[in-house]
């Protein structure tokens, strides 16, 4: 089993000041928002990557 993944910022607020926590693994708490969040990995995509050869953005 790998270490689990550091997010680098608070998904709420933008702080990095991120901890975490004793809840469940891969749950972090936030000291400047004091909300607390759980990251989960869900899969691969079956589809994967799409590459646009047109140059742009798709809207």
């Amino acid at each position: 089993m790998s270490e689990r993944a550091a997010p680098f910022y608070c998904p709420y607020c933008g702080d990095e000041d991120l901890r975490p926590s004793e809840e469940s693994h891969g749950a972090w708490e936030c000291a400047a928002c004091n909300r607390a969040f759980q990251l989960k990995f869900l899969g691969l995509l079956a589809r994967g990557l799409r590459h646009n050869d047109a140059g742009g953005d798709q809207i």
